[in-house]
């Protein structure tokens, strides 16, 4: 669900999956709040154009979870990149995340190099996974 929810590059909708006082790490970005992390996200989808996100559970444990993820995307000037990374999340009772921690490496990449081939929004259920993909 997350997956899908961040491939939708809706900040308005996204957020509503995390706490008001949710606490972010995403590079070196900090937020403290589901507002702050909606700022985060509309700043993150207006400069990554043809944004495409696979998530892949990692390990969990009562309300911890880590995934491993890796999106594809284009800069302003046409560039494109693959970034992986991790990311560690803590759940509120009410099932809503309260703390993110992300970490990511990117690289450039040529457009003949992209895996992540289908229409913008959620994956298809045939789609290769990060494991599929060799990612």
């Amino acid at each position: 669900m997350a997956e899908d929810g961040w491939n939708t590059r809706d900040a308005a909708k996204v957020e509503l999956a995390y706490t008001l006082d949710t606490r972010w790490r995403n590079r070196v970005e900090f937020a403290t709040n589901r507002e702050q992390a909606k700022e985060f996200l509309e700043r993150k989808w207006n400069k990554e154009h043809e944004y495409r996100l696979i998530k892949e559970l990692w390990a969990f444990t009562g309300n911890r979870i880590a995934v491993r993820y890796a999106y594809e995307y284009r800069d302003d000037s046409g560039q494109w990149y693959r970034a992986y990374g991790n990311e560690n999340w803590l759940f509120a009772a009410d099932g809503l995340m309260s703390n993110r921690h992300a970490s990511i490496n990117e690289m450039p990449i040529a457009e003949t190099q992209r895996k992540f081939h289908w229409s913008l929004g959620r994956r298809p259920d045939d789609h290769p996974s990060l494991s599929d993909l060799g990612l």
